[in-house]
């Protein structure tokens, strides 16, 4: 499973209310979860983001509420993989779950810029950052985490192995 998109980047302690504010947590539509992403925290981010996309960030990504409305959020908008140094626990589960990949490798969340080109494998646990010229490697996803993301999460991986 690779993943190649352009960089959208944050530093440290991005909580889940700047991913989608707590005032929209009624919401349960994703298209409609997607058009309130991030949109006090970076008004911008919208108007950037394609599809394929990835955001890098700093440490504690997704720390605050333990809500799913931010992965799926963060789906709506087309992001396809997350790099940070760390990540809130729940907020890695509830992304796992919802077939949203993390990656932690911290040395190439620090050296990726705004809209640098990267590539991520997530079968043999590599990060291209195509701008600087650099690659990286992570911690590979065990066989059950794979199968949950490339079923479309964890949902959907319980249908097919019932």
């Amino acid at each position: 499973m690779t993943i190649r998109g352009n960089a959208h980047r944050y530093g440290d302690n991005v909580d889940t209310d700047a991913i989608l504010p707590g005032r929209y947590l009624n919401i349960s539509d994703p298209a409609e979860l997607g058009r309130h992403c991030m949109e006090d925290f970076d008004p911008e981010f919208r108007s950037r983001v394609k599809a394929g996309d990835i955001i890098v960030a700093g440490s504690n990504y997704g720390c605050g509420s333990s809500r799913e409305h931010a992965p799926v959020a963060l789906k709506a908008n087309g992001i396809a993989c997350i790099v940070a140094g760390s990540f809130a626990r729940i907020f890695y589960r509830n992304a796992i779950n919802l077939a949203l990949p993390l990656v932690e490798c911290g040395e190439a969340a620090r050296i990726t810029d705004m809209s640098d080109d990267m590539e991520i494998d997530l079968v043999r646990g590599t990060i291209v950052n195509h701008t600087k010229q650099r690659t990286f490697e992570f911690s590979r996803y065990p066989d059950f985490m794979l199968q949950i993301l490339n079923a479309g999460g964890l949902i959907e991986y319980t249908h097919r192995t019932m």
